[in-house]
């Protein structure tokens, strides 16, 4: 149930092609920080506590509407509606489209599906704007307005009209506040308005702002919500102007977490994305968390206190616990199955920790090494080289370089267990199932199919020949 004043729902324009993004995907699809631009707005329209939200599609409508459909961000949150605007004949023929599956008790939001970083704390100012009787516009300052449409104001500071750059006057062209082609307008009163629009322009399109005009001429109030802010009003329509806003985006998240006290050694060279998997942003912080630069973290990611991430790691979904050390250029990427690494552990340069690596307080994972669904008890170590899949690995296991558990058959995945104090030497193959027993050695370059008790040597490879006098075949003179 909302907690609104009257009930939203949301309205969104995402029928356009974005021909200047030269792409096979709808530019409501474009990433931004991992999530496609449409869901951002579509997000923001769930912290509104919408009622609804109607998405209008028309190029690559399909594509848009089974993308947003499936998406575990909006799922639930929201009554998600579609129609189609073909063709696409202006802004106020797309909300046009939307009328059909408009109540008149709400109040309407019109939203654009390529504007994704309007705050909704800016929005509920804009719905209150609106209240139940008036039609708010939400405006932004610009140094540079021009181009835009201006925002002209009555003696009492209510708005009388917005006027276009090409049309306006001297004095109009000075004035710095345009529209954003964000609304909030009560239903009822949206509804007659946008039957009456005409095509009769230049373009032979309909255009919404034209209801401002229809509002002045009843006597409804006009109001505008007005901002400094031009980032939360910014459209994509390039790859340069993605780019863009992607940088802005990111330095906003880095300053926030640098508010909360993380040591962030280059904040322009920070980047927090949603998981590839649809795993929403976030990263929550310790006391004294120190981050280098280059660093991605994707889904949910939490670092204790103390915890130092080194350069150009990429970390998601994942849990690094208090005092850990995370070396340069590590991987770790827990996807559903989440990764946790233990309080003081050491991790890197160049290590991989794959979903369900579970590692205990003072891990050793070193460079090229790779984990994956394994669990390492406290003190373990893997230090240079090597492979550890489907393993129960216990307390100062230390796992010489060039060994790998064989975990899968070629039809199954089997679990290598390995005791406390094992000492596995350098090129081990171990042929899962198995189990070292607590206490074992096992020689290097050995390669282990059976179970060992604790407290044994095993060796299993070749008897060394050695060939005194020995020489390598010559090859034959030519003829």
């Amino acid at each position: 149930m909302s907690a609104n004043a009257w009930p939203l729902d949301i309205v969104i324009m995402a029928a356009g092609k974005g021909t200047r993004m030269k792409s096979r995907t709808p530019k409501v699809l474009q990433k931004l920080a991992g999530r496609p631009l449409l869901g951002h707005v579509l997000a923001t329209a769930g912290q509104l506590q919408a009622r609804s939200a109607v998405v209008i599609t028309g190029h690559g409508a399909a594509e848009v509407e089974a993308a947003t459909a499936g998406s575990a961000s909006v799922s639930g949150r929201f009554d998600l509606k579609f129609v189609r605007q073909e063709p696409q004949l202006g802004t106020g023929h797309a909300v046009q489209q939307a009328l059909p599956v408009l109540a008149d008790d709400g109040v309407v939001v019109v939203l654009s599906g390529d504007v994704p970083l309007t705050q909704a704390a800016t929005l509920q100012a804009l719905v209150a704007a609106a209240g139940g009787d008036r039609l708010a516009l939400l405006t932004v300052r610009l140094p540079d307005p021009t181009g835009y449409g201006r925002i002209v104001r009555d003696t009492t500071g209510g708005v009388q009209r917005i006027v276009e750059h090409k049309d306006a006057s001297a004095a109009e062209r000075a004035i710095d506040e345009v529209y954003s082609g964000i609304m909030a307008v009560p239903a009822r009163l949206l509804r007659p308005w946008l039957e009456g629009l005409t095509c009769d322009n230049a373009q032979g399109e309909y255009y919404l702002t034209d209801v401002v005009g229809m509002a002045v001429a009843q006597g409804v109030p006009v109001a505008a919500h007005c901002i400094a802010d031009a980032v939360q009003v910014a459209g994509v329509n390039s790859p340069q102007q993605l780019a863009e806003l992607e940088r802005a985006h990111q330095l906003r998240q880095a300053q926030a977490l640098m508010e909360q006290g993380v040591r962030l050694a280059d904040p322009a060279r920070f980047d927090l994305r949603d998981h590839a998997s649809g795993t929403p942003a976030q990263l929550r912080c310790g006391q004294d968390v120190e981050i280098d630069l280059g660093c991605i973290f994707t889904g949910q990611v939490e670092i204790g206190a103390g915890a130092r991430i080194g350069a150009y790691c990429h970390i998601s979904n994942a849990m690094i616990a208090a005092d850990a050390v995370i070396h340069p250029f590590t991987h770790i990427d827990g996807e559903a199955a989440g990764a946790s690494v233990g309080t003081g552990a050491l991790i890197g340069p160049f290590a991989r920790l794959r979903p369900g690596a579970q590692l205990g307080a003072e891990v050793h994972i070193g460079n090229f090494v790779e984990v994956k669904n394994s669990t390492l008890a406290a003190g373990a170590k893997a230090n240079h080289l090597a492979y550890l899949g489907d393993a129960t690995v216990g307390e100062r296991v230390n796992y010489g370089a060039g060994s790998i558990t064989a975990n899968y058959d070629g039809a199954n995945k089997h679990r290598t267990v390995i005791e406390a104090d094992v000492h596995i030497g350098s090129n081990c193959v171990l042929v899962a199932p198995v189990t070292i027993g607590a206490g074992g050695t096992v020689g290097g370059g050995s390669t282990i199919t059976k179970s060992t008790p604790a407290q044994s040597l095993a060796v299993a490879r070749g008897k060394q020949v050695v060939k005194e006098n020995w020489h390598r075949p010559a090859k034959l003179p030519k003829a």
